[in-house]
């Protein structure tokens, strides 16, 4: 038993400071690992009725029902043609699991909090969806909030679908 605990420790140690990075356009963003169940290629995604168009449908993941939302879309960016670079990475928010629909996934990368700035005044109400800003030698990235990116009504949808 005293084995299981310390596994369990050192996994939730081990996730402390991580961030998935993944590609939207040419920007990185990074999401808390913790958050982060798996990452699958692009599969077939059914449609469902008055959702929002971010909201691309929902997938059948080993008998799991998951709604998949369209990051760039949700960002108001254009659509793009899914390819073999599209990934899909399922998220785990309140008891919700969602697949976020990226360009393609990047790597995980240790963040240290000293290294994580608050987004400049001025886009804190442009982007109400970035937490931090992880500074990765002459690079940054756009640290996601997940629980913002699927705020309440989104997740009341989501729900019910």
């Amino acid at each position: 038993m005293s084995n299981v605990l310390q596994y369990e420790e050192y996994e939730a140690d081990n996730q402390v400071d991580r961030f998935l990075t993944f590609v939207l356009e040419s920007e990185f963003y990074g999401i808390d690992i913790k958050n982060v169940t798996e990452i699958i290629g692009i599969q077939q995604i059914t449609e469902v009725p008055e959702v929002p168009d971010y909201i691309r449908g929902i997938i059948n993941l080993r008998g799991k029902i998951i709604p998949v939302m369209d990051v760039r879309l949700r960002f108001k960016k254009d659509f793009r043609e899914y390819n073999d670079r599209t990934c899909i990475i399922v998220i785990d928010v309140k008891e919700l699991s969602v697949g976020l629909i990226v360009d393609s996934v990047s790597e995980v990368l240790m963040i240290a909090p000293e290294e994580i700035v608050l987004p400049p005044e001025i886009t804190q109400f442009s982007n109400k969806y970035v937490m931090g800003i992880g500074k990765v030698g002459n690079e940054v990235k756009l640290l996601l909030d997940c629980d913002k990116l699927l705020h309440e009504e989104v997740s009341e949808q989501l729900l019910h679908i």
